[in-house]
């Protein structure tokens, strides 16, 4: 399983001044857990959460789960000791808030140097700033650690005072520019969260609507949504049975060579074999994951 096929369907925020929620996501079927240092936990909780979460990453039992530590910004009384900390911890990823230049990403990469070469740098775009800077933060993932964004729909809307309406419509040019930017230089990109706990409707209309837009998965904030999201952005067995097809057809002898070939009565080029191959790796390992 190579990175761009490992499954982030689900990412769940947890606040990581919880113990009992700590444990709790241990056992949940998320893809991923992010240990929330910045906005879950209040001011005088920051610094034991801090030791929480580490000590909850190098105690493992978090089995195929990715684990990540969001930490706070290195604009706050805590981000510098977070940032130290965290890099001993050997989590798979640091997150970190705010980024709005490829001068934060430098600065975030260099706090982190004495991590572990395997943990990752994963960043929240979430500010007004960043929305006109995207192509140079996403450039950074050449020679930083960064391979993944995260995006901060409720910090963006704060900054652009705009209405969280349900189509999202004063989203879709950030969102639409900021997957563009993501895929033109090879990260991963995760959808915001929804607010509205436990309206499943509503979760599965925004998670069918983040597949539309092409993001790899969705942030959450509460285990009942975990399900539905997974649902939504696993790739359909008709699509995966498609995939399979091309790969097939473009392996016969007599398509060697073949740029274009027909496949069930519809066209499939080179880029579509790329496609298939990357959708049926995203399909074994999310098979692999949910057996697991």
């Amino acid at each position: 399983m190579t990175d761009t096929s490992r499954p982030r369907r689900s990412a769940l925020y947890m606040p990581a001044s919880n113990a009992k929620a700590i444990e709790k996501a241990r056992g949940l079927p998320c893809d991923v857990v992010i240990l929330d240092l910045e906005d879950a936990v209040a001011p005088e909780s920051k610094e034991a959460a801090r030791m929480q979460a580490v000590e909850a990453v190098k105690a493992g039992g978090f089995g195929r789960r990715e684990v990540v530590i969001r930490v706070n910004g290195l604009d706050t009384p805590w981000g510098a000791d977070d940032l130290a900390v965290a890099a001993g911890a050997g989590a798979d990823a640091i997150l970190v808030p705010k980024v709005s230049s490829a001068a934060d990403v430098k600065a975030y990469n260099a706090a982190i140097e004495k991590a572990p070469q395997a943990t990752r740098l994963w960043a929240m775009i979430e500010t007004c700033a960043a929305l006109f800077a995207l192509n140079e933060i996403a450039a950074t993932a050449k020679d930083t650690r960064l391979t993944t964004w995260v995006m901060g729909t409720n910090d963006l809307a704060k900054e652009m005072r705009c209405q969280q309406t349900a189509d999202r419509a004063p989203f879709w040019g950030p969102l639409s520019l900021s997957v563009a930017a993501a895929r033109a230089h090879g990260l991963t990109i995760l959808d915001g969260v929804q607010n509205d706990i436990d309206n499943v409707e509503s979760l599965v209309a925004v998670c069918e609507q983040g597949v539309q837009f092409g993001f790899d998965g969705k942030t959450l904030i509460h285990p009942k949504q975990i399900e539905a999201c997974n649902l939504v952005f696993s790739p359909a067995p008709g699509e995966v049975d498609w995939a399979r097809s091309v790969i097939a057809a473009f392996a016969l002898p007599e398509n060697a060579g073949k740029g274009a070939i027909r496949v069930e009565g519809r066209m499939a080029e080179l880029l579509h074999l790329d496609q298939a191959r990357r959708l049926v790796a995203v399909s074994e390992a999310i098979r692999d994951a949910d057996a697991a």
